[in-house]
């Protein structure tokens, strides 16, 4: 009599490393603030490099995308008389 729903509550992140190393990105829904003051960077890069990036993204708890903007903002911090 109880049905469980197909759809999770959170997104989890398969045991299999491998494929997920693999799989595309997700989207963003673009419904949060954070989104509302983002611009999208785009690089190219070898696909053993993007493996690499995931697999300590993974490791640290981190989306890769958090990742990144944390290493950046590090080697970018603003200059003095930038505009907020």
């Amino acid at each position: 009599m109880t049905q469980h729903s197909s759809k999770r509550a959170f997104i989890a992140r398969p045991a299999d490393p491998e494929r997920w190393i693999k799989a595309p990105e997700p989207r963003s829904s673009g419904n949060s603030d954070a989104a509302a003051f983002t611009a999208r960077l785009t690089i190219d890069i070898t696909p053993e490099l993007r493996g690499r990036i995931k697999i300590v993204a993974f490791q640290r708890g981190l989306t890769v995308a958090d990742m990144l903007r944390d290493l950046l903002a590090r080697e970018f911090p603003p200059a003095e008389g930038d505009l907020p």
